[in-house]
């Protein structure tokens, strides 16, 4: 019996692509931007040098399967590749594709994250922040100092905060559950890849009901991967850069009036479980790195934007 033909490709298919910077504004380059579009049974669609920030690719195949899922690819000198996969693209449908473009010399920029200008446009972050510590000064010289010598740890935490501030619970979000950080143990330090923080134990309750509705996914041998952990939940909204919330119910504290336990908070890049566990977490202990919170910036804004949520606006930038 002889095999069914391949689907025969139609055109009509479009992806306009809008290229922004690390400060979530329009990208702004006389650069010479290289295109690479690829569909989804590995052809080179397109490749090729362009002016501007916003392009758009036109008339392209249309497979009516698994092939339209498309992956596009730009380099520009100066900045680190970005991409994105998949798009999905349709006849008459146009797809518009968001990518970010950080310069490889970019830095973080706290300027929207002093201490004043967090209380005033953050009070929820910076009464979180100041958790624990006698007065407002020692907030304040502790959270300065963090600016100062724990950059990389400090865009984390922002990360993290902005990410689970939009993610809906049965009640309130995550982060209504926050009452203090762990600031000072040095098996839970404040670092660039994670941060802990106690919170209200009915957190607990609301993550398990929220993974029943498919909101996260519960990681299977949770101690393995964070030692002391009771359990861990996944959000799965997105392909990249979801939340990961481990809990540590043996480590308990009363904080105030709020019977509180140990939260591990983080970002990873994957969402598929194997590909973190075999190229992220193993690699980061093979060479000694950690989960960059660049990447994580990057990617976080980019898959909200193909997702249509609100935007990921985290009080900091990358700028060159």
């Amino acid at each position: 019996m002889a095999s069914p033909a391949p689907a025969r490709a139609t055109s009509g298919a479009s992806i306009t692509l809008n290229l922004f910077d690390g400060t979530r504004r329009p990208l702004r380059t006389n650069a010479q931007v290289l295109v690479r579009i690829r569909d989804g049974n590995q052809n080179d669609i397109h490749s090729g040098f362009h002016k501007g920030r916003s392009l758009v690719f036109e008339n392209l195949p249309f497979y009516n399967n698994f092939g339209d899922n498309y992956t596009v690819l730009v380099s520009i000198k100066g900045y680190f590749q970005a991409g994105f996969t998949p798009v999905q693209v349709a006849p008459n449908i146009p797809r518009v594709l968001d990518l970010m473009m950080i310069p490889k010399n970019g830095a973080f920029n706290f300027r929207n994250a002093t201490w004043q200008r967090l209380k005033s446009t953050h009070p929820v972050l910076s009464a979180l922040l100041a958790a624990g510590a006698e007065t407002d000064t020692a907030a304040r010289e502790r959270y300065e100092d963090a600016l100062e010598n724990k950059a990389a740890s400090l865009a984390c935490f922002f990360n993290v905060v902005t990410a689970v501030r939009d993610i809906r619970l049965p009640s309130g979000t995550p982060l209504d559950y926050f009452r203090q950080i762990v600031w000072n143990d040095p098996r839970r330090a404040f670092a660039q890849d994670r941060f802990y923080a106690w919170v209200d134990e009915t957190m607990v309750d609301q993550v398990v009901r929220a993974a029943t509705q498919g909101i996260f996914q519960p990681e299977p041998g949770a101690g393995l991967f964070h030692p002391g952990a009771t359990r861990s939940y996944k959000q799965v909204q997105f392909g990249e850069a979801n939340v990961q919330l481990t809990f540590h119910e043996n480590d308990r504290l009363r904080v105030k009036d709020t019977d509180c336990v140990l939260l591990e908070a983080d970002i990873d890049y994957y969402k598929d479980p194997l590909a973190h566990a075999l190229i992220e977490v193993l690699k980061n202990r093979t060479t000694k790195s950690k989960t960059d919170p660049r990447s994580v910036y990057v990617l976080r804004w980019m898959a909200g934007r193909h997702a249509g949520v609100p935007d990921f606006d985290p009080p900091y930038t990358i700028e060159a």
